[in-house]
């Protein structure tokens, strides 16, 4: 399912600093903000805390050490996420009902399992049981940018507008807007490294690119404020029919966060409610919104394959970037068996792929390959646009 990076070895200390990562960015929350569940898609704080370790205990902890025993016996049930290969669920949308197990309870439960796992690092461990920590990390990384989405989503719909004590920060677009000019050619896609990597960056196989040209750079709020006031969320010839009914049915006129105060954009950031910087990469934008911009003016949205093979040119990493690509499995693509196999292939439909990485993205998640994806409406993510033509 996955290449396993021979530069980042398995060791209880890795284990461990990457389990800590994720209470760190829970120390910025009240006990009163990590149940709390404002729509489907956000899952609560504590949840996440519980799921990523329930997937140690699950996937390492039960099936390869000896006379282990669980936590508590209805924490499959609580905190399994989709696997159903692995057996019933709490309902994704009923996440933020369970006001128990408590915090507490649940920090008690990472530290059973951490101390468990390290416990099991101490001795000379098989290499596919080291594959699956791996893809366990990996796990726990995804999901620390996650909790990141969910934090802000969570904050930034209170009337407080709550701070984080840590900064998610943006950089300025400054550089003067340049096409960057791919030739037509035939190109290797997919990933051929020595690292880790997901099954569906697997299978390299070769496109066909007529010649493009792409920005050197995303689009930023001003670019986005003049898509606004030129009646962009009116026009209903840039916009897919999807995107269209979309936008009418919720009442999308901005990107998300956005308030006009006063005659003034304004918006939601991880450090308090601010005016629009100009020059900021326009942020948290839907695939419908992606795409209509593009067409507004007058270019398009780069595909996955496009992307990839001007990544060498580029400098990305602030957002991720929508690409008008449909998430479909390469050539030779090779789902594993059991509950692993569920973690990416049984998504590849009415989902689009993004590219690029975020400024929430835990290092080594920023690589050319690397493939994420989402529904089309989806914008709670650090999300923006880079165009072509």
């Amino acid at each position: 399912m996955v290449q396993i990076a021979t530069a980042n070895p398995i060791t209880k200390e890795r284990f461990l600093d990457i389990r800590s990562r994720t209470e760190e960015i829970c120390k910025s929350l009240k006990p009163e903000d990590v149940s709390i569940q404002p729509v489907d898609f956000v899952s609560p704080p504590k949840w996440h805390l519980a799921h990523t370790t329930w997937f140690f205990e699950t996937f390492v902890l039960l099936k390869y050490k000896s006379n282990y025993q669980v936590f508590h016996k209805d924490f499959g049930y609580y905190f399994n996420s989709y696997y159903n290969n692995v057996g019933e669920r709490v309902i994704r949308a009923n996440r933020g009902m369970m006001t128990r197990p408590t915090l507490d309870e649940i920090i008690a439960y990472r530290a059973y399992v951490n101390e468990h796992i390290a416990q099991f690092l101490e001795d000379k461990v098989e290499k596919d049981i080291c594959d699956v920590i791996e893809i366990g990390l990996q796990h726990e990384q995804q999901h620390q940018e996650l909790l990141i989405y969910d934090i802000k989503y969570i904050f930034g719909h209170q009337p407080s507008f709550p701070k984080l004590d840590f900064e998610i920060k943006l950089e300025s677009e400054n550089s003067t807007q340049e096409f960057i000019k791919i030739d037509e050619g035939i190109y290797d896609i997919g990933h051929n490294e020595n690292c880790f990597c997901w099954d569906n960056e697997l299978g390299q196989h070769k496109v066909y690119l007529h010649g493009f040209e792409i920005s050197n750079r995303l689009v930023t709020n001003k670019e986005y404020v003049e898509f606004i006031e030129a009646g962009g969320y009116q026009d209903f010839n840039l916009w897919h029919a999807d995107g269209w009914d979309w936008i009418q049915s919720n009442q999308i006129n901005a990107p998300l966060y956005w308030y006009k105060v006063d005659g003034k954009w304004m918006h939601y950031t991880l450090q308090g409610f601010k005016a629009i910087e100009a020059n900021l990469p326009v942020n948290h934008l839907s695939f419908y919104e992606a795409f209509a911009f593009s067409q507004w003016i007058d270019m398009r949205l780069p595909t996955e394959f496009e992307w990839e093979v001007a990544s060498p040119h580029l400098e990305y990493g602030q957002l991720w970037e929508w690409t008008n690509s449909a998430y479909l499995p390469y050539p030779n693509y090779s789902k594993a068996e059991g509950a692993i196999g569920e973690y990416n292939g049984k998504f590849m439909v009415n989902t689009m792929v993004m590219r690029g990485a975020s400024v929430a993205s835990p290092k080594g998640h920023c690589r050319p390959t690397y493939r994420n994806f989402f529904t089309p409406e989806t914008r709670w993510q650090f999300s923006g646009i880079r165009l072509a033509r």
